[in-house]
């Protein structure tokens, strides 16, 4: 079984950085895509930034110049840099991949951190 965590949540002020990471850990596995998603209160989850094929990073819009999305060499741990923290950027942050364990696909979803960003 392949399983996803998140760390690095937590609380922070308006213009504030946090680093998110997600660790993957299990047998017989590759990672192939991975994205970061989040969702606050009484909203959608969303995409904030993706890494869909190696090389390749996307945004959303609203986090574009602020966020940083990254993966470790040993692509199993991948990175979220934020930084010009928002009060809107106040959510819910899951990782999740595409991936391949043993001979399927499986689509992997961790279970969340929790941001906040408030003064």
């Amino acid at each position: 079984q392949v399983q996803l965590v998140e760390s690095g949540g937590g609380l922070v002020q308006p213009g504030g950085s946090l680093r998110l990471s997600c660790a993957a850990s299990g047998r017989n596995f590759r990672i192939y895509a991975m994205g970061w998603y989040r969702q606050a209160p009484g909203k959608q989850r969303e995409l904030v930034a993706a890494i869909p094929n190696p090389g390749t990073t996307n945004y959303a819009d609203s986090v574009k110049g602020r966020f940083t999305i990254s993966r470790d060499n040993d692509k199993t741990t991948y990175n979220l840099q934020m930084n010009s923290l928002k009060p809107e950027d106040t959510a819910v942050y899951y990782c999740a991949a595409n991936a391949i364990v043993g001979d399927s696909r499986s689509d992997l979803w961790g279970q969340g951190t929790q941001v906040t960003v408030s003064s």
